[in-house]
């Protein structure tokens, strides 16, 4: 575990991400790699022939690529229009943040109320890695970072809402991936993730639903004054 190279979040346990053949799912990370790095702009339209051909695909798994695309975000598909890029944009990112905020302080209550030693075990060996990382690989902390809210979230009995959550995380994680943590935020991330074990230890469900409240908000507010100061750099 102590290999970079050798940790990779899994989703959580009966969540299917992909949902797709193995030939659609590497289409579908080519594609959506294509959407967050702007090699396809913002409204551009996904002509499936053209999308196999650059791929070197058949038009089928393009057209399933398409379909998780849709329903990730990032793709909008239009009856007689076809399908074309979402903007990936302020809008969308605080759309998909602001859901988290209601949605992760509920899992986290259920999951404070059902917590055993073995799961506070697993986050405090999950949060002694992130500490020992310390961003310094942030493709590292960003996997150890999921794999820790995963052991709360992964056995909530409604997977449509644990499903929902894994989604929207991979969304904001595929965006964040082009920012750097700032200081203050990477202070606050290590010290609302003790604070919040600490919670679940002494059952205090309540109190760390508001914390995972705020801890999720302030990651979507991060990663929105990131894209902010990024348009003012190339506007300027």
């Amino acid at each position: 575990m102590g290999e970079t190279s050798i940790f990779k979040a899994k989703p959580p346990t009966g969540t299917d991400p992909i949902g797709a053949s193995s030939e659609g799912a590497s289409v579908y990370e080519l594609i959506r790699e294509d959407i967050i790095e702007g090699r396809l702009a913002a409204n551009e339209r996904l002509v499936v022939a053209d999308l196999a051909q650059r791929h070197g695909t058949s038009t089928n798994p393009v057209r399933e690529a398409l379909q998780l695309l849709r329903g990730e975000g990032f793709v909008i598909l239009a009856a007689n229009r076809g399908a074309r890029v979402r903007p990936i944009d302020q809008d969308f990112v605080r759309d998909i943040y602001e859901i988290g905020v209601l949605i992760e302080p509920a899992l986290t209550r259920w999951f404070v109320n059902m917590a055993t030693g073995e799961d506070i075990a697993e986050l405090e060996r999950i949060q002694g890695l992130i500490e020992e990382n310390n961003f310094a690989d942030t493709f590292r902390h960003s996997e150890l970072d999921t794999a820790f809210h995963t052991v709360m979230y992964e056995r909530h009995y409604n997977r449509h809402a644990v499903e929902l959550w894994w989604k929207h995380r991979e969304v904001l994680r595929a965006v964040s991936r082009r920012f750097n943590f700032t200081i203050a935020r990477r202070a606050a991330i290590m010290r609302e993730h003790r604070e919040l074990i600490t919670l679940v230890k002494t059952g205090e469900a309540d109190k760390a639903a508001e914390l995972v409240a705020r801890h999720v908000d302030g990651a979507g507010r991060h990663v929105l004054e990131q894209m902010r100061a990024r348009t003012a750099a190339r506007a300027g």
